[in-house]
């Protein structure tokens, strides 16, 4: 049952997913991206004083990892959404898993520890094609950039969740792992703005009306929850049910692209859609099935493909 926290976060995401696309025309990247920081830090720094929590940590440097990689992924992601469909940008994040796939199998057939898998590499090529007909409608080239930018945040979150499992499997708790990660935001999102106060962009103190208030806490919330389930089902969850839930996250958005702004995919984008779904089970299939067949794996680690990995 941990693994329907999954569920809980894929709405959340989804949440996420619409205020950010609401407040981009308002803020620049730089600026959602701190002030989700901010709301991150605050609220967990709250919960963590009031449960009697620690922020001392044994693992600096894979937290610092984490969210540099994290930060990078979370900045393109938020840019592709502010210029795309919602259903779009979120679909093209959600390949994660299959890049999550892709590397673990060409590590494990580069180390000699997984034969070469058919079944698994015409699930990874299946979802390009599912990619290239999910943006083959938009022949705007402001469009291309984005769905290139969304494509590539996939396969960096993909590096973030293999940090996120193995904290998880070396022992640090999920509220620990999203505030550092948060605050890694927040410290990245001021170099931003004060980079782009320096190029003529207006400051970060700039005016805000309550709309844009709203909107930026609710990005930082949904965030943070979103954050806390997908590591807490990540780290005690089975990882085929987590993986798969987490493609719900497509069904909500699209729900949201078509009920706020009437988005309206062709055939094209459709079936693309189902592709890249039927590609990411598949794939996810192949790579836990695989991971449980070494006998030398630890208890915690035997049905785990990331765990098993890294």
């Amino acid at each position: 049952m941990q693994s329907l926290w999954m569920l809980f976060a894929s709405f959340a995401f989804s949440l996420m997913g619409v205020c950010v696309k609401l407040a981009s025309s308002v803020y620049s990247v730089s600026e959602i991206v701190m002030y989700r920081g901010i709301v991150g830090v605050l609220f967990l720094g709250g919960l963590i004083a009031v449960r009697g929590g620690t922020f001392r940590t044994s693992l600096p440097w894979h937290h610092l990892w984490r969210g540099i990689v994290g930060v990078t992924a979370l900045s393109m992601w938020f840019w592709s959404i502010g210029r795309l469909p919602l259903s779009t940008g979120m679909t093209l994040n959600y390949m994660s898993p299959i890049w999550i796939a892709a590397i673990l199998f060409v590590v494990g057939w580069w180390r000699g520890q997984s034969r070469f898998e058919w079944g698994l590499t015409a699930a990874i090529l299946l979802s390009f094609i599912g990619v290239t007909m999910l943006l083959r409608p938009a022949f705007s080239a402001d469009q291309w950039l984005a769905g290139l930018v969304g494509l590539g945040s996939g396969f960096i979150s993909s590096l973030a969740y293999l940090q996120v499992r193995q904290l998880g499997q070396l022992g640090e708790p999920e509220y620990r792992v999203v505030f550092y990660f948060s605050l890694i935001g927040l410290l990245s999102g001021i170099a931003g703005v004060v980079l782009n106060t320096m190029n003529g962009h207006p400051a970060v103190w700039q005016a805000h009306d309550i709309k844009g208030v709203l909107l930026l806490l609710a990005i930082g919330v949904s965030a943070t929850l979103a954050q806390m389930a997908m590591t807490r089902a990540y780290r005690l969850g089975k990882t085929l049910v987590t993986a798969n839930l987490q493609y719900t996250g497509i069904v909500f958005s699209t729900a949201w692209g078509i009920l706020i702004w009437d988005d309206a995919l062709s055939w094209l984008g459709w079936s693309g859609i189902a592709i890249i779904l039927f590609s990411g089970l598949a794939a996810t299939y192949y790579n836990t099935r695989n991971s449980a067949a070494p006998a030398k794996a630890s208890v915690t680690q035997a049905n785990d493909p990331i765990a098993t990995e890294v």
